[in-house]
């Protein structure tokens, strides 16, 4: 029997989603919770990999399993054994055929940015934070030139294993709710880091290093020694996944809570 799975985690007590020799991960966790209930091992696979300190609002894994429970317990049931920064949604049986990572057609990610003088403190670790002024429109401008395919190398990590650093953003929209800068990127698929250099490129033009167009000449150079710092990870989250219809897995972005 194959289970699907929707989660919500904080990121911040994790080496990142993928188990890691020295570390504890998310996927660590989750493995162990699902085999107490289960009685056996299981191995479960993601929609996408986060790194350390990254949130998810909605990952979707999957993981198969030879025992009979019903839908309620993988919710419940493995919840009991989670450690509280880490919570199931929901759960749903899945044909044989689906794969939460190779099914997906569209990942997404909103990063949060606090835009406020004072660093904060009940929400750290949670936010991204910016001290200076930023200009939205100029950061809207500048995400305007990353949208659709194009060579993504000036904001790869050099630790990036994938095949090709091409690759098309269908969505780059920010938003301002007081002094929080909302950032919602949607593609599918990306390269390791590049959501958080691309945010650390918009920061930089916002506050006015460089003119939004710059985030062209950052495309064309591929160079990532020539873009800025990689921004921080406490304000990324991961927020859901597309699927084909035809698989019954509704997980697009959302977030239950109003601060999100």
């Amino acid at each position: 029997m194959r289970i699907a799975l929707g989660l919500e985690y904080d990121g911040r007590d994790y080496c990142g989603w993928q188990s890691q020799p020295n570390g504890q991960s998310v996927q660590d966790v989750l493995e162990a919770a699902i085999a107490k209930l289960a009685g056996m091992p299981v191995r479960v696979h993601a929609a996408g990999r986060t790194d350390a300190g990254v949130h998810a609002s909605m990952q979707v894994v999957h993981f198969d399993v030879e025992v009979d429970r019903p839908l309620t317990a993988w919710v419940r049931g493995v919840n009991s054994f989670l450690p509280g920064s880490v919570a199931v949604q929901w759960s749903k049986a899945v044909d044989a055929p689906f794969h939460a990572r190779f099914s997906a057609t569209a990942r997404h990610y909103r990063y949060l940015l606090l835009n406020h003088p004072v660093r904060p403190a009940l929400m750290a670790g949670r936010v991204g934070w910016h001290h200076a002024p930023l200009d939205i429109e100029r950061m809207r401008a500048a995400a305007a030139y990353v949208l659709g395919e194009h060579d993504f190398s000036s904001f790869r990590s050099s630790e990036c294993q994938a095949n090709s650093p091409v690759k098309t953003l269908t969505r780059f929209e920010l938003r301002r709710e007081a002094n929080l800068i909302i950032a919602d990127v949607s593609a599918g698929g990306f390269l390791h880091h590049m959501v958080r250099n691309l945010m650390g490129a918009l920061v930089h033009i916002g506050k006015g290093a460089e003119a939004p167009a710059w985030m062209q000449h950052l495309l064309d150079v591929r160079d990532r020694s020539l873009a800025p710092p990689t921004f921080m990870p406490d304000g990324l989250y991961f927020a859901g996944v597309s699927y084909p219809a035809e698989l019954g897995i509704a997980s697009e972005p959302g977030f239950r809570h109003h601060l999100v």
